[in-house]
């Protein structure tokens, strides 16, 4: 008995989004405008959760970088700004938007914020975080900056903390070699 009721608990309180193929999952980009990953198909994909106000927000700076170095070989990095850590995103799109093309010339997809833990996690996140949504790995969002490396068949290869650098030899060779 009191295992269905830890189980009915624990029910209740995750989001109950069916598996599905990362390609179909709904998102806003940072305009606002309604979309899916299908556009990213057969791209290798590093999709990051983003902060403007944190102090791993100088990772920006890396990332337009490999954005610029490796878009034309199929790379793209997606920028999913949130406020789930110590309220460190800025309050709207627009914000954000111009913080990020200002101070770090940020020319990659951005989308509107989202919620990447906790009972309003948005169904990317929720397929990135759970195993039995992607098939491949479970993780826990630890802070701001978490990357995932998706390859070109829309799998995850790597999830990478927060305060590891993309520019780290291993990440970076993980990258070239699915390019």
């Amino acid at each position: 008995m009191k295992l269905l009721l830890l189980l009915f608990a624990f029910a209740s309180c995750s989001p109950n989004y069916d598996p599905m193929d990362l390609y179909e999952i709904a998102v806003v980009d940072i305009f606002g405008e309604e979309t899916t990953l299908e556009q990213y198909k057969g791209k290798v994909l590093l999709i990051v959760n983003v902060a403007s106000k944190c102090g791993l927000t100088p990772q920006y700076e890396d990332l337009q970088k490999i954005h610029e170095m490796y878009e034309d070989q199929g790379l793209v990095v997606l920028g999913f700004p949130s406020n789930d850590f110590m309220g460190q995103e800025l309050d709207s799109e627009e914000e954000i938007l111009e913080f990020c093309s200002s101070n770090y010339g940020v020319t990659f997809p951005m989308f509107s914020r989202v919620s990447v833990k906790g009972r309003n996690i948005h169904p990317l996140y929720y397929y990135l975080t759970n195993e039995d949504q992607n098939g491949v790995t479970g993780s826990r969002i630890s802070w701001n900056f978490q990357k995932y490396l998706i390859d070109r068949q829309g799998e995850i290869v790597e999830v990478i903390s927060p305060r590891q650098r993309i520019f780290d030899d291993e990440i970076l060779e993980k990258i070239k070699s699915l390019l």
